[in-house]
């Protein structure tokens, strides 16, 4: 047991840092930043880190054409369409909501590993799958306890990013990584990402520039930028040295501490139906969660 207990404790950092994001990115949009000008510099400032311990490691190597048109399809539904969806949705929906709602990503992972053949019927994940969307449900109806009121439009919209997520573990789970290592995966998806990023942020005058001055929603967005990068990498680093079984339980922890961290850095407090939805999400997430090596684990961020 002893030496899991480094293992666990990564687990529970790994969980910590994605949970942290979701608030950071409310005080961002907050602040009115727009989602185009976002995703231009979350890829640029990971094809800094990224690129930065590649040249470190003597391990920059020009990528083959396989290798290209799968970092476009992960620049595309592992960054650009769903945190389009979700720096949106942030603006409407409050920090804890939004975790809850990603923790339907295993869930979601499940229709789609059986259309793509990465997984067999079971009932016991069907059930949670219905389980998590009567969380959804609950959400959507105790909406009036919010400030503002909470629409199954923005509700939908979120739910765009974990479904492009659960997509894409699949889909590394279906074609594996192309001999992409994680760092290399995150730089040249972040490469492919830049111009077309660029392209969206300057037509839609979302553009950002380099702030002269800087306040917490900078500060934020530059912590939020790093936490992925790394979080990211230490995720795939953690599957590989205790399975995916272990790791996958980090989607317990990103829901949890996403709830506690919106509580303590936004004061958000929630009617007893979101309670009550998360303690539903994370009854759906038990009974998603893979119970043997050969399943994906459908869970990415």
């Amino acid at each position: 047991m002893k030496e899991n207990l480094p293992l666990f404790g990564v687990l529970i950092l790994l969980g910590a840092g994605w949970g942290v994001t979701m608030p950071l990115t409310k005080i961002v949009v907050g602040a009115g930043y727009q989602h185009f000008g976002l995703i231009f510099w979350q890829f640029a400032i990971a094809v800094a880190l990224m690129g930065t311990v590649l040249v470190l490691r003597g391990a920059l190597r020009w990528p083959n054409k396989a290798q290209i048109r799968f970092a476009c399809l992960i620049a595309l539904i592992g960054t650009l369409l769903p945190n389009s969806a979700s720096y949106q949705a942030a603006v409407h929906l409050p920090s804890g909501v939004i975790s809850i709602l990603l923790s339907l990503i295993p869930m979601l992972a499940f229709p789609i590993a059986l259309t793509l053949g990465n997984d067999r019927f079971s009932m016991r994940k069907l059930i949670g799958l219905i389980v998590g969307f009567i969380a959804v449900a609950l959400i959507a109806i105790n909406g009036s306890s919010f400030a503002g009121n909470i629409s199954l439009w923005w509700i939908a919209i979120a739910l765009i990013a974990p479904s492009f997520y659960a997509l894409e573990g699949n889909v590394v789970a279906k074609w594996g990584t192309y001999g992409f290592d994680p760092v290399e995966i995150l730089f040249w998806s972040s490469i492919v990402g830049l111009l077309p990023s660029l392209a969206l942020a300057l037509g839609s005058g979302q553009f950002i520039p380099v702030p002269t001055t800087w306040g917490l929603p900078e500060y934020a967005f530059l912590i939020i930028s790093i936490a992925h990068a790394i979080v990211y990498a230490g995720y795939v680093w953690l599957v590989g040295r205790a399975g995916p079984i272990f790791a996958a339980q980090v989607s317990y922890l990103v829901t949890i501490f996403g709830v506690f961290w919106a509580v303590i850095l936004l004061g958000e407090a929630y009617a007893s139906g979101i309670w009550t939805a998360l303690a539903l999400m994370l009854c759906g997430l038990f009974l998603v969660q893979p119970r043997g090596k050969s399943e994906p684990i459908g869970y990415a961020l």
